[in-house]
């Protein structure tokens, strides 16, 4: 749908707003979860729900704590940015005010109007207590949202899904212990049949989160399930769009630090398949604040999913201008290097690459340096003893790109070091101190 702003304004306004950059977790200033993924006009939206720190009064304490909805928006899936919160609790007409349970959303688009559908805890509760899903309505994915003044009748349960398919008819998925499916009315906002019970899914161990996808003429019903202690991403096909379904397997083994839960959505963009997923990256110790992540999917020539392997280096290029992250790494020696916090205390601020050894070395794929003549970098480091720091393109034995001496001391320190050979196209960067070298910490490295 057209926006009804001046094209100058809209790129303005998208300069203005906080800015997010490629790498796994790909939001980093706050917690986030459940992402459901959207192309838009050409560009991808992503509607995660919002984890935030219980306390008194606000919460139940150890749970999971959401009063609201943030969306967030890339063109190319290394730039995001925040366009600021879209609903809130307090200012939804049916939802308990201060419930805290403002948890996995979807967005869809049809009619001129975007449809954002959330679960949460309802004033009303005559008619049983439990989950309820209610629909806000925009002109823009944006917002602003105005929700409804009532959840969908008939419907109880959360993690909702709106798949709309090539006839147009549209369907709403959900889940409350077993996963169920119905037909939408035209309105996108009342159900058009009754809920049925996706039953041919496994019976023992919850599942929920559905997302629904199609390709190549196959309806993909895609679950989170815990088949042991924790959640892992199944998958079962079909010929229609309600089933009978048919399990096909895992294709995202349970997490193997122990977060409980997973939710995804998955998209193609660009001609490339994407999953969006979660995991408690900057809360390794409390998995009910969890931050949202992005890995690239593939599908086997006879439509089965490959699995997907996690990664910190995510997808997209860097910019070579840009601060490229060594701790996202896509590589990294198995001894001597760690990556680490870089203030406990403040977990927002992001991760350092430690090379403690003589063997140690990252290395950081998919940095765009363009046709640009970049002359210098900077690397943010500290070294007690000093080292000296080698960046070379695309390997250990790849030409040396710099050669960085980081004085010693015990503060960080953004040093500046000429190139030594010009770089153009894409490369990966290897890093490592030279020989012997002491060890060195590395925040990021910026090309100029």
């Amino acid at each position: 749908m057209p926006s009804k702003f001046p094209f100058w304004l809209t790129v303005l306004a998208l300069f203005l707003l906080p800015r997010a950059y490629a790498q796994n977790p790909f939001i980093t200033n706050q917690f986030t979860a459940d992402p459901t993924a959207r192309v838009f006009n050409g560009r991808v939206y992503v509607y995660p729900s919002h984890d935030i720190r219980c306390g008194p009064g606000r919460g139940r304490s150890g749970w999971f704590c959401m009063e609201d909805y943030h969306v967030f928006s890339s063109a190319n899936l290394t730039d995001w940015t925040d366009h600021g919160v879209i609903v809130t609790q307090n200012k939804v007409p049916w939802v308990q005010p201060d419930s805290y349970a403002m948890w996995a959303p979807d967005c869809v688009f049809r009619n001129g109007h975007y449809y954002f559908y959330f679960p949460a805890t309802p004033r009303d509760t005559t008619g049983g207590k439990g989950f309820r899903i209610g629909v806000a309505v925009a002109t823009q994915p944006t917002g602003p949202f105005v929700p409804q003044p009532q959840p969908i009748a008939d419907v109880r349960g959360i993690d909702p899904n709106v798949f709309i398919n090539k006839d147009g008819q549209a369907y709403l998925y959900w889940s409350q212990g077993n996963i169920y499916g119905a037909k939408l009315k035209d309105n996108m906002l009342e159900l058009a049949t009754a809920p049925q019970t996706l039953g041919e899914l496994p019976a023992k161990g919850l599942k929920e989160g559905p997302f629904v996808f199609e390709r190549n003429g196959t309806y993909y019903l895609t679950y989170p399930h815990v088949a042991n202690k924790t959640e892992r991403l199944e998958y079962a096909t079909s010929a229609s769009p309600l089933g009978p379904f048919t399990v096909q397997g895992v294709f995202m083994d349970e997490s193997p630090t122990g977060c409980w839960t997973n939710h995804h959505s998955i998209i193609e963009f660009n001609r490339q398949w994407y999953l969006f997923y979660h995991h408690n990256d900057l809360s390794p110790q409390f998995d009910k604040n969890r931050s949202i992540r992005l890995d690239s999917l593939f599908f086997e020539p006879d439509g089965r999913i490959r699995k997907v392997m996690p990664t910190l280096r995510g997808v997209g290029l860097t910019a070579a201008r840009q601060k490229n992250q060594l701790d996202r790494y896509s590589r990294l020696s198995p001894g001597g290097a760690s990556i680490a916090f870089l203030d406990t205390a403040n977990r927002f601020g992001g991760w350092k690459t430690v090379l403690a050894g003589p063997q140690s070395w990252v290395q950081y794929n998919g940095v765009a340096f363009g046709g640009s003549k970049l002359k210098t970098v900077t690397l943010r480091a500290v070294s007690a003893a000093g080292a000296t720091v080698y960046i070379r393109l695309d390997g250990p034995r790849g030409p040396v790109l710099a050669r960085v001496t980081v004085p010693s001391g015990r503060g960080w320190q953004d040093i500046k070091a000429p190139l030594t050979t010009s770089a153009s196209g894409t490369h990966a960067l290897f890093v490592a101190p030279q020989g012997n070298g002491a060890a060195v910490e590395i925040d990021w490295v910026r090309f100029e």
